[in-house]
């Protein structure tokens, strides 16, 4: 089942739940992928979830998805479209409210699982619309304080839970960079989980596991 409906373009599990408003889960696959990588693995998580996996809006050439542009030159190394990322985030959290006036499922219960550029885009969603979601899954990603309102130490986090994960010898988003998360995260007393697993920029096993048991404890 899948919906050109709203203002992304998405495929669809549903909930076992047929009574009532399901908890929702969106998944936001990462740069040159599409809707299908992530959500290959929807079978093995909790069946009490509805879940959405969405393409992100960029087209690349031959083939895949972007939610926004990243340049790569020798002279600057990686450069982002932070301007394309913006518009993505708020694309994002349109789709939230899209998703949860067109399906029978929580507004109050929305988890977001990213995996690289869909989780820099979660936390920057998280962060901004702090309202809108309730769970972040992060793997492989960081964040990218471009991407974040000045007003952070305004907002009402409280109610926020993040699962932050990354691959200690990954190729793509330095360790490094994900290390800075959970400091980032107690700055704002938000409520986190972060591991680190042997991997390159991908997802073991034993990761998707703790995830998946992490979120059951969560919906």
């Amino acid at each position: 089942m899948n919906s050109k409906n709203l203002s992304l373009y998405h495929i669809v599990r549903e909930s076992s739940i047929k009574d009532g408003k399901a908890p929702l889960l969106i998944m936001l696959h990462g740069y040159g992928s599409d809707e299908n990588d992530l959500f290959s693995f929807a079978s093995e998580l909790p069946e009490e979830l509805f879940i959405l996996s969405v393409r992100a809006p960029y087209t690349m050439l031959p083939f895949g998805n972007a939610w926004y542009a990243i340049n790569i030159n020798a002279e600057q190394g990686k450069w982002n479209d932070n301007i394309q990322a913006k518009e993505s985030c708020n694309l994002i959290a349109k789709f939230i409210d899209e998703a949860c006036n067109t399906y029978p499922v929580d507004a109050n219960r929305v988890t977001l699982l990213g995996f690289s550029q869909g989780t820099i885009l979660s936390y920057a969603v998280a962060l901004t619309y702090p309202k809108k979601v309730k769970n972040i899954i992060a793997l492989s990603g960081y964040i990218n304080k471009d991407l974040l309102p000045d007003n952070l130490h305004n907002n009402d986090y409280s109610k926020l839970d993040f699962y932050c994960s990354h691959g200690s010898v990954d190729q793509v988003i330095p360790i490094d960079w994900a290390r800075q998360t959970p400091k980032f995260l107690e700055s704002l007393s938000i409520n986190h989980q972060y591991n680190e697993f042997p991997v390159g920029h991908g997802i073991a096993p034993q990761n998707f596991y703790e995830l998946r048991e992490w979120l059951k404890t969560r919906i």
